[in-house]
């Protein structure tokens, strides 16, 4: 498995846990400075993320592999128009990053592919990789049901899910078996939940004061497996064999220093960490925040 440099924090104040607010640019340089002469160069972002195409554009050269988002859709069926907004979008991210291939794009809303027509945007997608201009499409997903309706439907390259510690859906099921099966390249995203899992009980926000027993439950766990909340948070990603990318956010240049350093550890999370949980969308989904 490989990291993946999450972008959304160089354009946006994002993240419930995020007390910095958007990344300036000169640390976005030491951030993406350090990545590259550490081998990460891999970057993740979306015309959604605020300036953060053009903020990458304007310090990166070549060297970093790119995967970008569509658009959000906002019709009820997928007509012309939100095809040439996909395209126009695309061809504006390609300028903004000074690229000329990207190496992947995902459909940012997967509620688009289950509007009439949806079919129009992945052959749109298809289109652009058969001329060149991309060299893997696929899908941001939600859940397993995302995964088996994409898998009947479509012949895709890449897909982003959700997983971490407390969110665990993914591997209730052989959905990631299937995708490797598949030969589908997967990322993971929100492996810190926006820094939930890294946080202190008392430092957690009100909308997760209620439900502070699984927290307790899960320092507890760390304490008895003699991890800090970072190693226990990449390496329970890190443990599964089917994951190609892991993608991480930060706001410093020390916070990726010290992911990095926790990434390199060789550590095997103990089996009951199924036990960590979580089936309470209001909890694990950030859109419910």
């Amino acid at each position: 498995m490989k990291l993946s440099l999450g972008t959304v924090q160089f354009g946006l104040n994002y993240g419930i846990t995020n007390h910095s607010g958007m990344t300036p640019a000169e640390e976005v340089k030491e951030i993406l400075d350090y990545a590259k002469e550490n081998s990460i160069n891999h970057l993740d972002t979306a015309p959604s993320y605020g300036n953060s195409e053009q903020v990458i554009g304007n310090l990166i050269n070549h060297d970093f592999i790119i995967n970008t988002k569509t658009p959000h859709f906002n019709s009820c069926e997928i007509g012309e128009q939100d095809i040439d907004v996909l395209e126009n979008t695309f061809f504006q991210s390609l300028k903004n990053l000074k690229q000329t291939c990207l190496e992947g794009i995902y459909i940012h809303n997967i509620h688009d592919m289950r509007k009439k027509n949806a079919e129009k945007l992945f052959q749109k997608l298809e289109s652009l990789k058969k001329q060149g201009y991309v060299r893997k499409i696929g899908f941001s997903v939600y859940d397993g049901e995302d995964i088996g309706f994409l898998l009947k439907y479509y012949d895709f390259d890449l897909v982003q899910i959700p997983i971490n510690i407390f969110d665990q859906r993914f591997l209730v099921n052989n959905y990631l078996v299937e995708l490797k099966n598949r030969k589908i390249e997967i990322h993971a995203r929100s492996i810190f939940l926006q820094g939930i899992l890294l946080s202190q009980i008392k430092e957690l926000p009100p909308h997760f004061t209620n439900n502070t027993a699984i927290f307790k439950k899960y320092e507890n766990f760390l304490k008895e497996n003699q991890l800090t909340k970072l190693d226990g948070a990449i390496h329970f990603v890190n443990n599964i064999k089917e994951i190609d990318y892991m993608i991480v956010g930060v706001n410093h240049v020390q916070q990726l220093k010290e992911i990095l350093e926790s990434y390199n550890k060789k550590i095997v999370i103990e089996d009951d960490v199924h036990l960590l949980s979580i089936n309470n969308p209001d909890l694990i989904d950030p859109r419910r925040w």
